[in-house]
């Protein structure tokens, strides 16, 4: 009896320690992931103790103090819906009101299609939330195809369709010899893709470069989708905050649904209404009829449910508030035309400050280009000297964030460059 006692106890040592080995190597073949290069750029910033420490890669708006702004048109919407809501879920599909109000944004204010209700819709966790949800739409419903992302791209457009198991295909974009668009390329590109492709477009304010085709382009890029059977979705991240003008920033899709395109859209209200930690966000797909649409807008919340179930509430009432009231709407437009305007003051100024320091380069792109970022073309050891030298904090691919620009600051930074440009 004591004999298996005793056996019995080593027996569960025995089993405790191979247990305790066996949960000790859980993780141990996780490997530290590696730094986002946008948000790592940050982090830099902020542990360096320099005080001309300059940071233009930050991808949010800030005033000419270097400062977050919350427009006072969200202020006011705050105020209005402060202790006038209660808590409980939104559905699926997230707010009604706010998705309407955003498709007209995208879709025009007097849009046969939303008349028709051939718009498949859901609210989104902003920008990125509603790529991923139409990268997994395309996966399940096409799975056979691919999707076409242009060369360069915002970083995480790479990492939405590759999560979702999507294989990518890339096209040119952008041309550095004239950091402009690299046009012939592209339309070759659209030419040779096999029929029926998916291509992942920007709308306006291409991020990283600035660089946006003419309206022409755009017509001759509709043109060639019609021809080839391409799926365009667009990506609209800046609506209102290049130009200063939604209707216009919006053109490119306008162009698309003029030429009889169904397509899909990403809205959001991070830039354009300062809600960055809002995330507040649109899914769209236009569709052939009213009965596609329901059935797509099912699926697309069938998709939602296991992700996130239901999307935030205080955003969506947020933006309803201001879309929903012509008052308060017209505050907004005025706002986001300031915005726009002084990103494009700070153009004009760093273009200025570069070519009076008697820089033998030409620094025309600067203001070819629009909204929040400035491809420079600098080369990344010219970027490793801006910060080691300068302590000016930019992602290597010589993306300048024109909010981080102050006309405190703007002379200094345009020193700097052209003193790393003489490299070139």
């Amino acid at each position: 009896m004591a004999f298996r006692a005793v056996m019995s106890r080593r027996g569960t040592n025995r089993s405790s320690d191979i247990g305790a080995r066996w949960m000790s190597t859980w993780w141990g073949n996780v490997e530290p992931a590696a730094k986002d290069p946008i948000l790592g750029v940050t982090e830099a910033f902020l542990a360096d103790p320099s005080p001309s420490k300059v940071n233009v890669g930050v991808g949010a708006y800030r005033d000419d103090n270097g400062k977050p702004v919350v427009l006072e048109c969200v202020r006011e919407a705050e105020r209005r819906i402060a202790g006038h809501s209660n808590m409980e879920y939104l559905p699926m599909g997230g707010s009604v009101k706010m998705v309407e109000e955003t498709l007209k944004l995208a879709y025009g204010e007097n849009s046969e299609f939303i008349k028709d209700k051939r718009i498949a819709a859901v609210q989104s966790l902003s920008g990125t939330g509603a790529c991923r949800l139409f990268a997994d739409f395309q996966k399940r419903f096409r799975p056979d195809s691919q999707i076409y992302i242009p060369v360069p791209t915002w970083a995480n457009h790479h990492n939405i369709w590759r999560d979702a198991q999507v294989p990518q295909r890339t096209f040119h974009y952008y041309l550095p010899e004239t950091r402009g668009l690299d046009f012939a390329s592209l339309m070759d590109d659209i030419k040779n893709a096999p029929n029926g492709s998916f291509f992942l477009l920007h709308a306006c304010a291409h991020n990283p470069t600035g660089v946006d085709p003419t309206e022409e382009q755009w017509r001759e890029m509709s043109y060639q989708f019609k021809a080839k059977g391409h799926f365009a979705f667009f990506d609209m991240a800046y609506q209102g905050f290049a130009s200063g003008d939604p209707e216009r920033d919006a053109k490119s899709i306008r162009i698309f649904l003029e030429d009889g395109h169904l397509i899909g859209i990403a809205q959001s209200y991070a830039k354009n209404m300062g809600l960055y930690g809002q995330r507040v966000g649109c899914l769209s797909v236009l569709c052939e009829d009213e009965k596609q649409a329901v059935a797509v807008k099912s699926q697309l919340q069938q998709l939602a449910r296991p992700m996130y179930s239901n999307p935030p509430l205080h955003g969506a009432l947020i933006v309803s508030t201001i879309l929903g009231d012509p008052e308060l709407k017209n505050l907004w437009l005025k706002e986001v035309k300031v915005m726009a305007d002084r990103i494009i003051g700070m153009r004009t100024a760093l273009r200025e400050n570069l070519e009076k320091l008697g820089s033998p380069l030409s620094w025309e792109h600067i203001t070819n280009q629009i909204g929040m970022f400035c491809y420079s073309g600098l080369t990344p050891e010219q970027v490793d000297r801006l910060t080691s030298e300068f302590h000016i904090y930019l992602t290597r691919n010589g993306r300048i964030s024109m909010a981080g620009i102050t006309t405190g600051n703007v002379g200094y930074l345009a020193n700097a460059i052209n003193e790393v440009s003489k490299s070139a």
